[in-house]
């Protein structure tokens, strides 16, 4: 058993993608932010769908028609595939811990 929640760094350098779980159709990550942002040149555009639920702190999601919506603790958002989205920003004064799950 472990916990989500537990072994959280005190600061971070950069953001901290780990896999919890894959298979063929799902993949699930706990994803540590601490300021950090997607480079503002960049967008994720996935072939999957994504589900994302903020456990601590807070985020926000930019897409590329300029909409943003931010996320705190015990949000969550659907991304369908395909569409093109950026992290914008997290709160730099804690950790935000985000629960992503990928699927088909």
């Amino acid at each position: 058993m472990k916990n989500f929640l537990e072994n959280l760094p005190l600061s971070l350098e950069s953001e901290v993608f780990e896999e919890v779980l894959k298979s063929d159709q799902v993949r699930i990550e706990r994803i540590l932010s601490n300021g950090q942002t997607t480079p503002a040149e960049d967008w994720y555009d996935q072939n999957e769908h994504e589900w994302v639920l903020v456990l601590e702190g807070a985020g926000q999601i930019e897409y590329e028609d300029g909409s943003e919506v931010r996320l705190k603790k015990g949000d969550y958002l659907y991304i369908p595939a395909h569409k093109k989205h950026r992290v914008s920003w997290t709160d730099p004064d804690q950790i935000t811990v985000w629960l992503a799950i990928f699927y088909r």
